[in-house]
């Protein structure tokens, strides 16, 4: 069998490179399962607390709070202090970029 590299160009320009790591970027932090389930429970509420996303795991909170720290550094939340507690919500942009770089895979 021939390989039929040769005949798809793939995109090379600095703006596609920057697409790609920016999807991978985002990818990598889906990574866990747990992520993945808090990035759905806070699809479903406006903002929550910390402990409110503690209480849909079984996790230990400082577990959680790496789980936090990882999808908000990759932006897929957003996180704001609001006295001793961080109110948290899903940034939808993020959101709607990754089903736009989703949609341009083959």
């Amino acid at each position: 069998m021939e390989c039929q590299a040769d005949s798809v160009p793939m995109a090379t320009s600095e703006e596609a490179l920057q697409q790609r790591t920016r999807f991978a970027r985002l990818c990598k932090a889906l990574g866990h399962p747990a992520r993945l389930q808090i990035l759905q429970f806070l699809a479903t509420v406006p903002t929550c607390f910390c402990g409110d996303i503690v209480k849909q795991l079984p996790l230990a909170q400082s577990t959680v709070s790496q789980h936090l720290k990882i999808l908000k550094e990759a932006g897929w939340i957003q996180g704001e202090i609001e006295g001793p507690r961080t109110c948290y919500w899903l940034n939808r942009e993020t959101l709607a970029e990754f089903r736009t770089l989703a949609a341009r895979l083959p």
